[in-house]
């Protein structure tokens, strides 16, 4: 087994002006992910909600800190989850089930820092 990570990327004004109720919807659609994983073979190893793209400092080359994301989106990378998988078909197969809000999902192989994957 090999592990990914499935990042979410979905508009942060989704969440912004979601009513509170709604909350628990989302929460449910997540929990039914996590559930559809280990169904299909697969394991979560860690994952998480991100704070609001309002929250971040970044820290540019240099040693530059400033407050805010990097980069000007859209869609910003807003969760993530790791998953052990058989293979990247596998993962993606995993992925497609992840709920994205009208965003999506990128599936990248976490790295063996024993070797250089360059």
């Amino acid at each position: 087994m090999s592990q990914f990570a499935i990042l979410i990327y979905e508009d942060p004004a989704f969440y912004e002006t979601m009513p509170p109720e709604e909350w628990a919807t989302v929460v449910d659609a997540h929990r039914t992910f996590t559930q559809h994983v280990a169904e299909l073979g697969g394991s979560l190893t860690g994952g998480g909600a991100l704070a609001p793209v309002t929250t971040a400092t970044t820290i540019k080359a240099g040693g530059t800190v400033t407050d805010g994301p990097f980069v000007r989106s859209r869609e910003a990378l807003l969760g993530y989850y790791v998953v052990e998988a058989r293979d990247l078909d596998h993962a993606v197969e995993l992925a497609k089930l992840c709920p994205a809000s009208g965003g999506g999902v990128e599936v990248r192989p976490l790295v063996d820092t024993a070797t250089n994957p360059f």
